[in-house]
């Protein structure tokens, strides 16, 4: 049950990358239908990375949106490399950092922000999801954003140390030293 928190997610596997390349090309062929199938695939990790970044839930939730609008504006653009994570998760960041310029400073997030990152997983009991959200506010800003790009995301270390320009070895340290506070926090340290 708990393992969101710990666990790689296995959907950045080369067929993922497939479909949501798939999804890429028809969207620039304006197919709204698989607008709407990429955004029912990956609203939850936008939002959750968005919401790592940001630590406002309606500002995650407006990033979301607008992620999705803009994917549809820059779609014919895109030229598939075989990463179209990557190029998501570029098109939220530069959207979050956006927003944090506007806001200047960064409020804390609210407990129950974390509640719509957990919603998808109907297995969880309200128990589970109360400790996720613990978990989740136990961590600094870049060991959270390092663990929903691994753990929701499904990127691999190598792709996350790319995208924010660090070596391989300070991701890893990042991600052991926040699966390590979540451990201590599942043990009620």
């Amino acid at each position: 049950m708990l393992g969101i928190c710990m666990v790689p997610a296995n959907e950045s596997s080369n067929d993922d990358g497939k479909i949501i390349d798939l999804y890429l090309s028809q969207i620039a062929n304006g197919d709204e239908s698989a607008l709407e199938d990429l955004y029912n695939r990956l609203r939850v990790n936008i939002f959750s990375y968005a919401l790592s970044v940001l630590k406002n839930r309606q500002d995650a939730e407006d990033i979301m949106h607008d992620c999705f609008l803009q994917i549809w504006s820059a779609a014919p653009s895109y030229k598939s490399a075989g990463r179209p994570m990557a190029w998501i998760v570029t098109i939220t960041r530069n959207l979050c950092l956006m927003k944090l310029r506007e806001r200047k400073n960064m409020a804390e997030s609210a407990a129950e922000d974390w509640d719509v990152f957990i919603e998808s997983k109907d297995e969880l009991s309200h128990e589970d999801r109360a400790l996720i959200t613990g978990c989740m506010n136990q961590l600094g800003d870049e060991e959270r954003q390092v663990v929903v790009l691994h753990a929701v995301w499904g990127l691999k270390h190598r792709e996350i140390a790319d995208y924010f320009g660090l070596s391989l070895s300070t991701v890893l340290s990042k991600y052991r030293r926040a699966i390590k506070k979540l451990q201590r926090t599942l043990k009620g340290e």
